[in-house]
């Protein structure tokens, strides 16, 4: 029984000397690299109103409304107040982009361990008014095949609505697009992103691919902590989202904190373990004469 007790202070030692391994290795496990959209002046012809504009916590009006999948006249308001959000805007005809977006959006999903519907919800949203519910229906069953997961349906909503309340959603998120008359599709740029429980944008993610640890971290950040566990929030001491590029980092100076503080919690807990192997030593010497 003593050696089991023994040994307890150096588990734990090791725990903390391999937090700072932990943060370390995370930074190879393939961190998103953000896209940032060009000044509208230098941008080619055609695109000079297609583009990002980062608006970092603002509100997404609640008061704006959609149809879902279904038909039914919903609110936005109507998924606020619950979980954090993924928020995707595409149309459901497009021939390229939108598509690549929703696959690489599930595929993040789907090595996340959280749920949707569970700890997070996803809100995709068309910005071709002229698109249906019925639309919305056969792409959500697509993906939610794709994903695979129970509960998803409750979780991941597909809408449809008028203009302005497109212009309305588009211009809170910053997400600017245009639409080409002649080949009856939309110039757009491709991006993600996260909301917290009451609808306020925490974070953008560019590009087609979503690493899976960046939308973890961003989700637990946005749900101020109110899910993860207790790695996550080691990490997201270690890291931090960069607005700039759209990703996480390390904090060196956290890092070698981290490390410093572990490192001189282990040798104090060594130093303990000894003496006490010691003082035991002596004890049984001094029984034995």
């Amino acid at each position: 029984m003593s050696s089991k007790r023994n040994s307890q202070p150096l588990i734990i030692a090791a725990i903390l000397l391999g937090i700072p391994t932990l943060c370390s290795s995370a930074q190879g496990q393939g961190m998103t690299t953000g896209i940032m959209s060009p000044p509208a002046n230098v941008r080619p012809p055609g695109l000079k109103n297609v583009g990002i504009e980062q608006h970092l916590n603002e509100q997404i009006p609640p008061e704006l409304t959609f149809h879902d999948e279904n038909g039914k006249p919903v609110r936005l308001a109507d998924y606020f107040g619950k979980k954090p959000m993924i928020l995707n805007l595409v149309y459901y005809q497009c021939p390229m982009l939108c598509g690549e977006v929703l696959s690489g959006l599930e595929s993040a999903l789907r090595v996340l361990k959280f749920d949707v519907g569970n700890q997070f919800d996803v809100l995709t949203v068309s910005f071709d008014p002229r698109e249906t519910p019925a639309m919305a229906t056969t792409k959500k069953a697509e993906f939610l095949k794709r994903y695979g997961r129970p509960g998803a349906t409750q979780g991941w909503h597909f809408l449809t609505g008028p203009q302005e309340s497109i212009d309305a959603l588009t211009r809170a998120a910053g997400f600017q697009y245009e639409y080409d008359p002649k080949s009856g599709q939309f110039a757009h740029t491709t991006a993600i992103m996260v909301l917290t429980p009451e609808g306020r944008i925490a974070q953008y993610y560019y590009g087609v691919e979503y690493a899976p640890k960046d939308l973890r971290l961003g989700l637990i950040q946005a749900s101020q902590n109110k899910i993860g566990n207790l790695v996550d929030q080691v990490l997201l001491y270690c890291y931090h989202y960069d607005p700039a590029t759209g990703k996480y980092g390390a904090v060196v100076m956290r890092i070698l904190r981290l490390a410093g503080a572990a490192t001189i919690l282990a040798i104090g807990v060594f130093m303990i373990v000894m003496f006490r192997r010691g003082s035991s030593t002596r004890s049984r010497a001094a029984r034995a004469t």
